[in-house]
């Protein structure tokens, strides 16, 4: 059974339809679907699920109890060395999803930090991740480090730059590229 790990931006609320497409096909095929606790896309996510009394579904979470469990799921309780509320706390949950996935479906805004480093994780697992650019309406695969580099042309010199600052982004992308590299 395939594992899919959707996660998106906080500040979108609303899913494309587009995105509601892949999620019927998700439901259809039966996959195991992963999502976090979050506001935004998470709980969007898991509304849609709810409304397909889909089942096959578990919510991560940091701690003791989810922000979110909309249709009560099994939940996967990640427990953090890190000061509750930070990123760094909720990045750990982040890491597991990771993990525990085959693939990633990420809605975002070009501009969430958090989506753009669950990206980055998979790809440094050597796992694809389906990426809808929301404010395009399109989807980009990202499956090797072009192709990331391609999905953040997406993004504002400003969102590059925040993004570059707290992820290292310029550095973890020619790490991948030089791994990569030393395949061939």
């Amino acid at each position: 059974m395939t594992t899919v790990f959707i996660s998106g931006s906080m500040r979108i609320k609303k899913l494309d339809v587009k995105v509601l497409e892949r999620l019927d096909n998700i439901i259809s095929l039966g996959h195991k679907v992963i999502v976090g606790d979050a506001d935004g896309v998470d709980s969007s996510i898991q509304d849609y699920l709810k409304t397909k009394e889909y089942l096959n579904a578990v919510v991560y979470c940091t701690g003791d109890n989810p922000r979110n469990n909309l249709a009560n799921w099994q939940t996967n309780n990640i427990y953090s060395k890190y000061e509750s509320g930070t990123r760094a706390y909720f990045t750990e949950k982040d890491l597991k999803m990771a993990d525990d996935c085959d693939l990633g479906l990420m809605v975002w805004d070009t501009k969430s930090t958090g989506t753009l480093s669950n990206t980055l994780e998979l790809l440094s697992q050597k796992k694809v991740s389906l990426v809808f650019i929301n404010k395009e309406k399109i989807f980009h695969k990202v499956k090797t480090p072009e192709d990331l580099e391609q999905l953040i042309k997406f993004m504002s010199p400003s969102a590059y730059e925040k993004a570059d600052k707290k992820l290292s982004l310029q550095n973890k992308i020619a790490k991948l590229k030089h791994e990569q590299g030393a395949l061939f």
